[in-house]
């Protein structure tokens, strides 16, 4: 009879060093919260900052990382998903939002002693994004546009999927993004998706 017991041991030893990654970083420094001015406006990784949210600043984490912050001193903790790039006050390892300083009574004094611990971990984003020109039923259509975008100088390619022919621009910079489809929209393709 075939044993099944190596591939649920390596299925075990998978789980357990996932999660003990997800276990590895901890810290302990000063924490702060903002808000005020930085409301409404656009955080590190493109969202809309809005203090009344569970959201952090950290300087290395990768956005959507969970983060378990304790106030060393009362006990309170909360979890936050981290959005934004801070803080840039020496000695400080997180900026909170004011709703997750509220939990953890840090609003009033300001500044106070945290631990971390990071209880999901996220893959750092890629720098890098697919643009999506156009899509056609007609490969013949799509074969011109792409022929078309070559002639630019670009460097387009084809998709299939699904009787669907789409004209791409991979491995773009994310930096590059916005001048990239200015450019398109100066062809008269003003209507593209980003892919990430």
């Amino acid at each position: 009879m075939k044993r099944n017991f190596p591939k649920i041991a390596c299925i075990a030893v998978l789980f357990f060093a996932a999660a003990a990654l997800a276990c590895a970083f901890e810290a302990e420094g000063l924490a702060s919260w903002y808000g005020g001015k930085f409301q409404g406006r656009k955080t590190a990784n493109g969202e809309i900052f809005d203090t009344n949210k569970l959201t952090a600043a950290h300087k290395s984490l990768a956005f959507g990382t969970k983060v378990k912050v304790t106030n060393t001193e009362s006990g309170a903790a909360v979890i936050v998903r981290i959005n934004d790039r801070g803080p840039f006050v020496e000695n400080r390892i997180i900026d909170l939002s004011r709703a997750a300083a509220d939990i953890i009574g840090l609003t009033a004094r300001g500044v106070a002693k945290v631990r971390l611990e990071i209880v999901e971990s996220a893959l750092p984003e890629s720098p890098f994004v697919t643009i999506q020109v156009a899509s056609f039923g007609s490969e013949d259509n799509a074969l011109r546009l792409k022929n078309r975008l070559a002639q630019e100088a670009l460097s387009p390619s084809l998709e299939t999927n699904g009787g669907f022919f789409r004209v791409l621009l991979e491995h773009i910079p994310v930096e590059n993004v916005d001048a990239a489809k200015a450019r398109l929209a100066a062809l008269g393709y003003g209507n593209v998706i980003v892919r990430k």
